[in-house]
């Protein structure tokens, strides 16, 4: 409405002053015709002479001087002795005068002309003026309305546009046309800066997830941390109490060695004692297994048999495996030993039976079997675990050696077990891996380089 009314003002002040101009002008012209027809009065009554008296009224009544006119004729003494008026059925308005002087009388012939003939006559003049500049403002106005029907649906998707990105809306605004070039690079521009909105944000949300990722690593290494604290201050523990153990286990294993030596022994008491013996040792070996397992060594590689490690894990395992209706079965064809610490060794296949032994927990009790493999391979040595559970999902293959991931419920898993042992494996310069194995379930596997030399006695 305001860019209408500044429109029109300049187009109204234009036919205002030429309505005015042609107005003067009339006016003007109209005063310079009365004085010509009271020349052509005057020249008459010259042109006459005395005759004049007689014939001016013949005169005065043929002169073509227009409706609502006057003429008067005046004497020496400014008196009226002629009056002429030519009808009008309209008033007119005021008169416009024109005199002249005869060089033959005392005179004064004076013509009105009405002044509404000069608005009559500019009105002829200005119509024109106004059609054109009419039509010129309808054009203009109609110009005007089919750019706003065009301008204003566009600025209305820009404003609701703005109004989504305000709300937190940052998918792509509209793409249509824009009526001109400038609302053309207005919409770029606000484009622009929705894509940077968009992209800051994405980048402060990866922010964001990043420092939730790293509090949560930080979170389970803390917690890690307090468990491995509580893990070696039981090592402790068990070190100390397998070594009170150990003492009066070999006074029961030897006194019932000796006591079997007795011939006044029954039979029946010979092989109670014998049972007793056997029952000794073998809770003797458990207690070493557990002191070895517990006790910090030096992380040198030494040769390593690998069936010295499965024994001690199956010692260590063996109850669980019973409780739970676990068939275990040991296939070694390994001839040479490894080159790596035992403990470390140890480590890795107690977590590869542990996790076994979680995942037959669902299998028919009929059914559940681990077997344990050793074999030479090319420059080292083998060992594979593998379950006849229903092994791993392979969306989560990929993950299983990364740092906190695990497939366990809460409680039962950190996610550190597979990834432990794949450090020690892989500190010891061999591989470490998984596959699906022939029973169904999962096989974990490593190799490590073989020792040239033989285990001593004190490798394991």
């Amino acid at each position: 409405m305001f860019a209408t009314v500044l429109l029109l003002l300049p187009v109204g002040t234009v036919m205002t002053i030429a309505a005015t101009e042609a107005l003067f002008l009339q006016t003007t012209l109209l005063d310079q015709e009365a004085e010509a027809y009271a020349r052509v009065i005057a020249n008459y009554i010259d042109a006459t002479g005395p005759a004049a008296d007689q014939t001016i009224d013949g005169f005065l009544e043929a002169l073509p001087v227009p409706r609502g006119s006057q003429v008067i004729i005046f004497d020496a003494g400014g008196r009226p002795i002629k009056t002429k008026s030519y009808f009008s059925s309209v008033d007119l308005g005021e008169l416009r005068s024109g005199a002249a002087t005869p060089r033959t009388r005392p005179w004064t012939v004076s013509v009105g002309m009405p002044s509404a003939l000069a608005w009559e006559r500019a009105g002829d003049n200005y119509r024109p003026t106004i059609l054109i500049s009419g039509l010129a403002t309808i054009i203009l106005l109609g110009v005007q309305f089919w750019f706003l029907r065009r301008l204003v649906p566009a600025l209305a998707r820009l404003e609701r546009s703005a109004g989504r990105v305000g709300a937190g809306d940052l998918t792509v605004p509209f793409t249509g046309p824009m009526p001109s070039s400038e609302l053309e690079h207005l919409r770029d521009a606000f484009h622009d800066m929705v894509n940077k909105l968009r992209v800051a944000r994405e980048s402060i949300a990866r922010q964001v997830e990043e420092e939730r990722r790293m509090r949560h690593e930080l979170e389970s290494l803390q917690q890690q941390v307090i468990r491995q604290e509580r893990l070696a201050a039981i090592g402790v523990l068990v070190s100390g109490i397998a070594h009170e153990l150990n003492n009066p286990l070999q006074a029961i294993s030897g006194s019932s060695e000796l006591l079997e030596l007795d011939p006044s022994m029954s039979p029946r008491a010979r092989e109670d004692l014998a049972l007793i013996h056997q029952e000794s040792a073998r809770a003797g070996a458990i207690i070493r297994n557990l002191s070895r397992f517990g006790r910090q060594q030096e992380s040198a590689p030494v040769p390593v048999s690998l069936t010295e490690v499965l024994s001690s894990v199956v010692e260590l395992r063996q109850r669980r495996l019973i409780d739970q209706n676990i068939r275990l079965e040991r296939d070694e064809r390994a001839t040479r030993p490894a080159n790596a610490v035992f403990t470390e060794l140890q480590q890795v296949v107690l977590n590869f039976v542990i996790n076994a032994e979680q995942s037959l927990r669902t299998c028919d009790p009929a059914a559940r079997r681990i077997i344990l493999r050793t074999r030479d391979d090319d420059g080292g040595v083998r060992l594979e675990v593998e379950d006849s559970g229903a092994g791993v999902a392979p969306d989560h293959e990929a993950k299983l050696f990364q740092p906190f991931f695990t497939t366990k419920p809460v409680g039962e898993g950190t996610g550190l077990g597979l990834s432990v042992s794949y450090g020690i494996v892989r500190s010891l310069g061999g591989t470490i891996g998984y596959r699906r194995g022939e029973l169904g379930g999962a096989l974990f596997s490593f190799t490590v380089p073989a020792s040239v030399a033989a285990p001593g006695p004190g490798a394991a």
